[in-house]
């Protein structure tokens, strides 16, 4: 049972699909296609099925507002969305049958626990869209 931290920032980064323009706009749409995945097993990164029971979603800056999709877990960092994601990293490891992060920040990767896995902005997004969202 994995759940999966999204580094939400670095997500909707990841494409340049003029998300600057309205930041909360693209936050707010990307929770709700990754409300889909709570409750599938999609392909992992590896090819392995990943059973998403929880997702967790780190916000920030203009972002910090939009409301959350039923099934997601939005976490409201009031300063650096790394340092927030860093800390629930370490607390959700500890409660997690696995701990799937989702993010391309190389120094954010650094500062996980070492149970955690690791896979890129590309892997959710193909994830969410074969949900159909």
């Amino acid at each position: 049972m994995t759940t999966v931290l999204v580094d939400v920032a670095n997500v909707v980064g990841s494409r340049p699909d003029g998300w600057w323009r309205d930041r909360a706009g693209a936050t707010g749409q990307l929770l709700d296609r990754l409300a889909g995945l709570v409750g599938t097993a999609p392909a992992g990164p590896h090819g392995d099925p990943v059973p998403v029971v929880a997702l967790v979603a780190v916000v920030e800056g203009r972002a910090r507002d939009v409301p959350a999709p039923d099934g997601v877990r939005v976490v409201r960092a009031e300063g650096s969305g790394d340092d927030t994601l860093a800390a629930l990293a370490r607390d959700l490891a500890d409660g997690a049958d696995d701990l799937l992060v989702v993010t391309a920040d190389r120094g954010l990767r650094d500062r996980l626990p070492a149970t955690a896995r690791v896979t890129g902005p590309g892997w959710l997004l193909a994830a969410a869209d074969d949900t159909g969202r």
